[in-house]
């Protein structure tokens, strides 16, 4: 008996119109997001309220969309594009209507203060259904990779020197080209020699300043420290009568000097990225530093999340802090690795919010911790950096008890799984946009996206 398969027939129109609804599961999460999105008033949108033009998109649609196709994985607008004709999902979430990759890109662009409420709604929503119950939080951050080649960058000196170049060239083929229409020579590659150079030069200009300012910045902060130093010493010579030892303090130095000894280096593509690592292991990528704060009492939830250019977390506590919104309360505890180890950051957090914290006082002195280290003799070896701050003497101390270290376990099973599932789960290592506003702007959409697929799972899982 011959094998039967089942007829395909590509040719004959469907009979009556197809309900999309049909072809989407009950349970889906684009109806969680569809609902979730719908909350947000208007007001919180950019929208034309006079009505000219084209009709627009309506907001709510386009939040959501953005929303549903970020939690699954689909991040360029011209993919999100592409998935309202081939995803039955999506095309029931847009009614069948096709917004184009610029209309998404202007929207994701333009609506911070929206995916900002949309990112507090949600957690309002959770508490108000008992998933989210704001106690002890924990906080890491991470290195996402920025849109731009970690090629493209230049230092203060070498832009100077490129620029000098460009001026050189740019003064010669005007020349050239002055020369070919005296001569009636068809030179048509000439200006477009010159505007290429031009805008390499214009790109030169922006390095230059964006290097110029932060050797301003580290200009001011050796300003300070050296008055500090002159101030003490004036003052311990008044009070005592004596000189201080010592050499006096020297000046800083200009900020040119400043600027040509650094070794900082500006992206062409995307200036505000910075030359990050995670350790002195791991190779440096261009990206930026998104932190966020993981409520570790069952739900997972990001409570808090922020964006910064600084490669390190030491200063991190306290804006992690801050980035929870006070609809929710106040934390009773923050969680943290060595990598946020500052005094007064604990300090302040513990004193001033009343909250208390839990950070590791061992940072690279990690290997103390081990019980069996199977690293080289020469690293196993080493002696522990010795702490002296009674801060920091109290935090080690508070994390050595049984109860600290019941508490603090809490931390890599909660914040690190969260970074796990955006990156891996998700699929997000890379931003879209370009710029610090926007791409603080993309990772509140992340984190609101995660908030949304975590809370969908949370509630379905109490429904059954």
């Amino acid at each position: 008996m011959p094998a039967s398969f089942v007829n395909l027939d590509r040719n004959t129109p469907m009979l009556l119109p197809p309900d999309l609804r049909d072809w989407v599961d009950e349970g889906d999460l684009v109806h969680f997001v569809i609902e979730a999105c719908d909350r947000l008033p208007l007001e919180a949108f950019k929208v034309n309220h006079r009505g000219s033009g084209n009709a627009q998109m309506p907001p709510h649609m386009m939040l959501a969309l953005l929303v549903y196709c970020y939690c699954n994985g689909i991040f360029s607008s011209r993919k999100i594009e592409r998935a309202t004709y081939r995803d039955v999902a999506v095309r029931y979430l847009t009614a069948d209507n096709h917004p184009d990759h610029d209309t998404i890109c202007k929207f994701r662009r333009e609506n911070a203060e929206a995916i900002n409420a949309a990112f507090v709604d949600i957690l309002e929503l959770a508490r108000s259904l008992g998933v989210l119950k704001l106690g002890k939080v924990a906080t890491d951050g991470t290195h996402i990779k920025a849109n731009a080649s970690i090629d493209k960058n230049v230092s203060y000196k070498r832009a100077l020197e490129i620029r000098q170049q460009l001026e050189s060239d740019i003064d010669a083929l005007m020349q050239e080209a002055e020369n070919a229409d005296c001569s009636d020579q068809d030179e048509q590659s000439l200006p477009v020699e010159i505007a290429h150079r031009q805008k390499l030069k214009t790109k030169m200009d922006q390095a230059i300043q964006e290097l110029t300012k932060r050797a301003e910045v580290r200009h001011e902060k050796a300003q300070k420290e050296y008055e500090a130093k002159v101030k003490e010493r004036q003052e311990k010579y008044e009070k005592t009568g004596k000189k201080a030892r010592g050499q006096n303090p020297n000046p800083p130095k200009s900020v040119e000097e400043i600027a040509n000894e650094s070794t900082q280096q500006c992206n062409l593509t995307d200036p505000d990225a910075r030359l990050m690592r995670k350790n002195s292991r791991s190779s440096f990528t261009q990206s930026y530093n998104c932190q966020a704060t993981v409520d570790v009492e069952g739900s997972y939830l990001i409570v808090g999340q922020h964006l910064t250019q600084n490669v390190s977390d030491k200063n991190e506590l306290v804006p992690a802090y801050h980035s929870i919104p006070q609809k929710l309360g106040k934390p009773s505890a923050m969680l943290s690795d060595a990598g946020y180890l500052n005094a007064p950051a604990i300090t302040q957090i513990q004193e001033e919010m009343q909250c208390e914290v839990y950070c590791s006082a061992y940072r690279e002195d990690a290997h103390s911790e081990r019980r069996y280290d199977y690293r080289p003799e020469a690293q196993s070896q080493r002696k522990p950096r010795e702490i002296k701050d009674p801060v920091l003497i109290a935090m080690r101390e508070k994390l050595a008890s049984e109860e600290g270290k019941a508490i603090y376990k809490k931390r890599a099973s909660t914040v690190e799984t969260v970074f796990g599932v955006i990156k891996s789960a998700l699929g997000f290592r890379e931003f879209s946009l370009r710029g610090i506003d926007k791409v603080t702007n993309e990772w509140s959409l992340v984190c609101l996206s995660y908030n949304l697929k975590r809370l969908h799972m949370l509630t379905n899982a109490s429904i059954s």
